[in-house]
């Protein structure tokens, strides 16, 4: 019976982590609710552990970029490059302009299976699995051409300390020149399908909100920094491989879709609108790639040897879908497991 008095709304929690089938990164996340509306939230970040510092004190740098390659199934370009990068810089190693180009390619195309593997669950998680299949229909050719290119769809095997392992050949070059032309067609239904229905709109637009104030205060970086209006970039702020020399701005959202609020649609809008930028690097690349050699030195023992030679410290930072990817490479790479000489990596 219905005796007219207000029910009262029990408050209660939601823990989300460390393994959820909705969130597979090393974070906790504890909600308090009243009724649907979350009133609180606990954030505690670092709940795996996998020994990858202790392995790579134990291997030469050649075998690290392997190791590194592995720390994220979606983003194994990202890590081993800014390995990489950091390893280069301690050993003074210039990197052949054409492995260069080649580098950012592959980066780019990461970028784009990786933000498309991002839109795809965020379209499952507010129940919208038609969208969430279709956006992942779109990312099977991103892999199907990181395929043809590389060989594999993951752990791609293609960077090496001073340039690549694998050259691009002509018929390479045009494969993934037309897959650039048929993709944005398909990118326009995918955009529509997510900045103008409905069902996302009334469950993204207004929720999630991220200040720029709180996103400065948070340090917050990557496409999320960017949705709350935060001009920042590393591949712009900070050029590495070839973009330097090309047309890169950090993406933020739109005025036409309503105005800037660092809400979940707003991170949703500027991950697309890096699709397109990644398609437009891509060409950039193509059309300006130079010839020459894809490696600072073809042979391991003389790369090697090049290497523990070298001493010092380096960082080097790249970006993947998330955000900065921080390397961090040991000072000499002489080991001894009862005494390590090396500082340890950070990877």
């Amino acid at each position: 019976m219905d005796d007219g008095k207000a029910k009262k709304t029990v408050p209660y929690t939601i823990p989300i982590g460390p393994i959820h089938p909705a969130l597979k990164e090393p974070v906790m996340l504890t909600f308090g609710m009243e009724g649907e509306v979350v009133k609180t939230v606990d954030f505690a970040p670092g709940q795996t552990h996998r020994g990858c510092e202790w392995m790579g004190m134990r291997r030469n740098p050649v075998q690290i970029l392997y190791l590194s390659e592995r720390i994220c199934g979606i983003c194994g370009i990202v890590h081993s490059l800014s390995f990489s990068l950091a390893v280069g810089k301690i050993a003074d190693i210039e990197v052949p302009l054409r492995a260069d180009n080649i580098r950012t390619i592959l980066f780019e195309l990461e970028r784009i299976q990786s933000h498309l593997l991002w839109a795809g669950v965020a379209a499952h998680e507010i129940g919208f699995d038609s969208l969430f299949y279709f956006t992942w229909r779109v990312r099977e050719q991103s892999l199907d051409l990181l395929e043809k290119i590389a060989g594999t769809r993951v752990h791609y095997g293609m960077i090496q300390i001073g340039g690549v392992r694998r050259d691009i050949s002509d018929d390479q070059c045009s494969a993934i020149a037309q897959f650039l032309g048929e993709y944005l067609g398909l990118l326009k239904k995918l955009m529509k399908a997510f900045l103008e229905d409905s069902t996302v709109r009334l469950r993204c637009r207004g929720h999630g909100i991220l200040s720029y104030r709180d996103a400065r205060l948070l340090c917050t970086v990557g496409p999320t920094a960017r949705a709350s209006e935060i001009a920042m970039d590393v591949r712009h702020d900070y050029p590495f491989c070839a973009y330097g020399d090309l047309d890169v701005h950090p993406i933020l959202p739109p005025q036409e879709f309503g105005g800037p609020q660092g809400d979940v649609d707003d991170r949703i809008i500027v991950r697309l609108l890096e699709i397109v930028q990644s398609i437009d690097i891509i060409q950039q690349c193509l059309d300006n790639l130079p010839s020459g050699e894809i490696l600072w030195e073809k042979k391991l023992p003389k790369l090697l040897l090049t290497l523990k030679k070298g001493r010092g410290r380096s960082d080097r930072e790249g970006r993947s879908s998330s955000g900065r990817v921080p390397a961090l490479c040991p000072n000499g790479w002489e080991r001894d497991t009862r005494n390590m000489e090396g500082e340890g990596i950070i990877l």
